[in-house]
């Protein structure tokens, strides 16, 4: 008589390596995160009350030319959140690293996709807060000039937001301090400020800037929102410039739960 030898079965993989995602897992993330913003009111205020002073500066700057206003002012609703939730974003997660929260976090059945998902989904609920607040403000009080629908620009300042969120969750894994998180705003902002078409059209930079502009995620915020201030209806270009900002924002998101690290080195 013969006996089948027993095979074990395979290990599964750690879960803090998984990328798969347990909606449960992430609503749970989510909540604990904004449970700990709910105890910080200073942040929040920034968060939410910034965007809209600097909006409003903005219109009693061009007082005497609202015409000029509304040219930048559309752009600026979608470049003022992504620079904020750039900002809160990788400070918060590098405090949770180098408090050790990120570690025992992840020394839980709680993957790393889990993780940077529901930071995503609790930093997004504010972005949607922040941009509502921004947008209302400067079409409904400020009369920003909008030929295209409000709630399009508000979709795409959301979506500017969520890009802001994942690219702060991103630059986080590389920096060792929150002064070091605040000095990539520079490096990872700052040309695509330049670059997006705010100050000059990008159809008249140098070629190369031009090309460097093209594959910038700012560079179709900008456009996306120049798309509404111009057309009454939803236009190819527009569906195309979101489709860009929310594909770059989920490859972004992909790529910092790649590379999250649960100490700061």
């Amino acid at each position: 008589m013969t006996t089948t030898p027993h095979t074990a079965a395979p290990a599964p993989a750690p879960s803090s390596l998984s990328l798969s995602l347990s909606l449960s897992r992430t609503l749970a993330t989510a909540a604990r995160v904004l449970r700990q913003l709910r105890h910080d009111p200073r942040t929040i205020a920034l968060m939410l009350v910034v965007p809209c002073v600097m909006t409003a500066l903005l219109r009693y700057v061009f007082d005497d030319r609202p015409a000029t206003f509304d040219g930048i002012g559309a752009s600026l609703l979608g470049i003022f959140p992504m620079i904020t939730m750039f900002l809160v974003t990788s400070i918060a997660t590098l405090r949770e690293r180098t408090s050790g929260t990120l570690e025992r976090l992840l020394a839980m059945p709680l993957g790393k996709a889990e993780l940077i998902s529901g930071y995503a989904l609790a930093f997004g609920l504010l972005a949607i807060v922040q941009s509502a607040l921004a947008t209302g403000l400067s079409v409904w009080l400020l009369g920003l000039d909008v030929t295209g629908s409000p709630w399009l620009l508000l979709l795409v300042a959301v979506l500017d937001a969520l890009l802001g969120t994942a690219l702060g969750l991103f630059v986080s894994a590389f920096a060792a301090s929150e002064f070091q998180a605040v000095q990539f705003m520079p490096a990872v902002l700052m040309p695509q400020l330049l670059l997006c078409g705010l100050f000059t059209p990008r159809d008249t930079m140098h070629p190369a800037l031009r090309a460097l502009s093209d594959v910038l995620p700012m560079s179709y915020a900008v456009d996306g929102m120049n798309e509404i201030l111009r057309h009454p209806d939803i236009t190819g270009d527009f569906v195309r410039d979101a489709a860009i900002v929310t594909g770059c924002a989920l490859l972004v998101l992909t790529l910092g739960a790649a590379t999250l690290r649960r100490r700061t080195r």
